[in-house]
């Protein structure tokens, strides 16, 4: 609870006073909306019911507690999952120490926030998936996708592990199909939610009830949040994507090394085919965000993929050309202190209530 503390003993004045407590910012505001009134409006179909029925049946204060108590586990969950896919203890120890220093810590380790219960249920089901136990993997997948919705794409994992690592067998896509198919199902639950509340008997159908794949969650990202292809590359954004360009960069960097290091049969254990399904999670995570989202929610998010905490371990530790030294030890500093520098700045704007988000 330091961050609470902390946040507490900040004397700045509000951007925004609907705010109250150190607690309530941004999407918290839309979470306990929702928490009281359900999806009454359309725009609050775009956050996932999973955090406003905790804060409806919990409370603010126990939940913000929760979310401490699961980034704390989040951190050995991660340790067992990077000893695991880099075979390596201590360079676990490494990406585990880096990811102490992530670049939202508030909407990790304290806030009510999807990304904090999304950041363990994906580590979860990663661990799980490593370790070729699918049926909890999806579990771990489908409690996530409850909290947002790129939590779908964690699926991959799962078909990767089934049809793609292993030979595939008939018995294995069937598995795949149904696992998956469990994954995708509170997205799919969320949407149809919606079309019963706005499409079923009603005479002024709203437009997108009549489209082939009728998804409110899609309508209100795109009117809303103005989502979509290329939509936020705008010079009133630059800022915002600037910010973002740290995580990105690093993560785009070590996976097309990655990549690469993988065809030429490299013997690093960055190269080791383990990493790949991550790797091309974070890659098309990454694309997403970069392309077709609100950019800067990839501070928020970026935590959740072991990729980029892999990579700033890859930069501290490659050996250089020589063997002599560390090629990119340079670059691992910086990294350093980029999160530690924006850690912080992002804790003073949270408690002032300003963006980026």
């Amino acid at each position: 609870m330091f961050l609470l503390f902390l946040l507490r003993a900040l004397p700045l004045p509000l951007f925004d006073e609907a705010a109250y407590g150190q607690l309530v910012r941004w999407d918290v505001l839309h979470f306990l909306a929702v928490a009281r009134n359900g999806h009454l409006y359309e725009h609050h179909w775009a956050f996932l019911p999973a955090l406003p029925a905790l804060l409806r049946h919990v409370g603010l204060l126990p939940v913000a507690a929760l979310v401490t108590i699961l980034s704390v586990d989040a951190f050995r969950v991660l340790y067992e999952l990077s000893e695991v896919t880099l075979g390596s203890k201590g360079l676990a120890w490494i990406a585990t120490l880096l990811a102490l220093l992530p670049s939202s810590p508030v909407t990790l380790f304290l806030a009510p926030y999807n990304e904090p219960f999304f950041t363990y249920l994906s580590y979860r089901g990663m661990l799980y998936s490593a370790r070729s136990q699918y049926l909890q993997a999806s579990i771990a997948f489908a409690l996530a996708s409850c909290f947002r919705s790129n939590g779908v794409f964690l699926a991959g994992f799962i078909i990767w592990g089934l049809l793609i690592q292993s030979k595939p067998r008939l018995s294995s896509a069937v598995y795949a199909t149904v696992l998956s198919a469990l994954v995708f199902a509170p997205f799919v639950y969320h949407n149809y939610s919606g079309y019963v509340s706005f499409c079923e008997d009603n005479p002024q159908r709203p437009e997108w009830c009549n489209k082939a794949i009728p998804s409110i969650y899609t309508h209100v990202q795109s009117k809303y949040w103005d989502n979509g292809l290329f939509k936020y590359w705008t010079l009133q954004q630059l800022p915002n994507i600037l910010i973002a360009l740290p995580p990105l960069l690093l993560i785009y960097a070590f996976g097309f090394w990655h990549l690469k290091a993988v065809y030429a049969r490299s013997q690093s254990p960055f190269a080791s085919i383990t990493l790949t399904p991550h790797v091309i999670h974070a890659l098309f995570t990454s694309s997403l965000l970069l392309f077709a989202s609100h950019t800067q929610i990839t501070l928020r998010l970026a935590a959740s993929m072991p990729t980029l905490y892999w990579a700033a371990t890859w930069l501290w530790t490659h050996p250089s050309k020589d063997g002599k030294g560390f090629q990119y030890r340079s670059w691992a500093k910086a990294w350093v202190y980029w999160s530690a520098i924006w850690g912080s700045i992002s804790i003073v704007l949270w408690a002032a209530f300003l963006p980026p988000a």
